[in-house]
């Protein structure tokens, strides 16, 4: 949700929200806590399985099953990009006589078509998007396919090891944040693969932590998570650097997790539990509502008031596509694609909290 507005606000700039607060223009930084949150939840999932040895058949399972995860809705909403760049073609032969053919190369080409099929569209996003935070899940893709290898070595790596990876991954964030200016927007190329990567396996490492139980009677109270919060949620309002509020990220992460107390009584309620299961679909179909709202509605020169409307119309339409998408694509389309690869799960760990 927090890309959502993000994105949305970012294209209707009458409604100004950097006059009240940093944190909606720090959107962007949602997919880097979803990095390390990502490799923490697939830490937690497959770490059996790979904990010792690769075998090419665990291999092999597994990215079938992170297929099958993501490439159902991720294919959806490529098609409905491509099948609406179409329809908008007719109807400008239609009315007109003539029509832009889709281009070879570039944004939303036939090159970047196929870049889409295959997943590899992040690693030159430029030039390659059709859908254009599909990025992410591109460059998550990469991480998957290096996750088993790097699972033995964290589990055979010591303490005083595992703290030199962890300061290597910080070095390397550090160096991101310089190369950038600490502008960690960063969706295309070399940059995109140096956000991405270390802070998937930051997330393999901060599992460790935690089932190892460091701090964990502390980490446990609701007095841990709040503070957390309430210091990341002051750095976001006051646009603190990016490198800064990405560091909270693991300590966010560790401390909702371990959390005992009311918080976790608040976080596994049935709200909270819906928007996490619509995140995905909401995360890849929002930019599509956005697409299209965009064609019929000068949305740039808005005023205020109306920006305001626009902004809250394509957020409803936006959760009520994605709880759509969640129950007749996402699910059923992982269960189809899971039968037909084959797929089973032995190495599947109970889910967390």
């Amino acid at each position: 949700m927090w890309v959502v507005i993000f994105h949305f606000c970012w294209h209707l700039p009458a409604i100004h929200p950097e006059r009240y607060t940093g944190a909606v223009y720090k959107g962007y930084l949602a997919v880097d806590m979803f990095f390390v949150l990502s490799g923490f939840v697939i830490t937690h999932v497959y770490k059996e399985g790979f904990a010792r040895r690769v075998t090419s058949w665990r291999y092999k399972n597994f990215i079938k099953a992170r297929v099958a995860r993501i490439y159902p809705l991720h294919i959806t909403a490529l098609l409905l990009f491509a099948a609406t760049a179409m329809a908008e073609r007719a109807a400008t032969y239609a009315l007109k006589g003539s029509w832009d053919p889709i281009p070879l190369v570039g944004e939303r080409s036939l090159g970047g078509f196929l870049a889409n099929l295959v997943m590899v569209q992040g690693l030159w996003a430029r030039q390659l998007s059709w859908n254009d935070p599909s990025w992410s899940i591109s460059l998550e893709f990469l991480a998957y396919l290096l996750f088993p290898l790097s699972c033995p070595v964290l589990r055979r790596t010591g303490p005083v090891g595992k703290a030199g990876i962890g300061a290597l991954l910080i070095a390397v964030l550090a160096w991101l944040a310089y190369r950038t200016g600490d502008y960690f927007n960063q969706w295309n190329g070399t940059d995109a693969i140096l956000r991405c990567l270390p802070e998937f396996l930051a997330g393999s490492l901060l599992y460790s932590a935690y089932q190892n139980g460091v701090c964990a009677s502390w980490l446990a109270t609701d007095g841990a998570l709040v503070t957390v919060v309430a210091l990341l949620a002051l750095l976001l309002h006051i646009s603190a650097p990016d490198l800064a509020i990405v560091l909270l990220f693991p300590p966010l992460i560790l401390t909702a997790v371990r959390n005992r107390a009311y918080c976790a009584q608040l976080l596994n309620s049935a709200p909270f539990i819906w928007l996490g299961d619509i995140s995905y679909s909401l995360y890849l179909l929002h930019w599509f509502v956005l697409f299209v709202i965009s064609d019929f509605v000068p949305v740039a020169r808005l005023p205020f008031g109306i920006s305001l409307s626009v902004v809250a119309a394509m957020i409803g339409v936006s959760v009520t596509l994605a709880t759509i998408s969640f129950r007749y694509i996402e699910t059923s389309g992982r269960r189809w694609l899971r039968d037909r690869l084959g797929i089973r799960r032995p190495m599947a760990a109970a889910g967390l909290r």
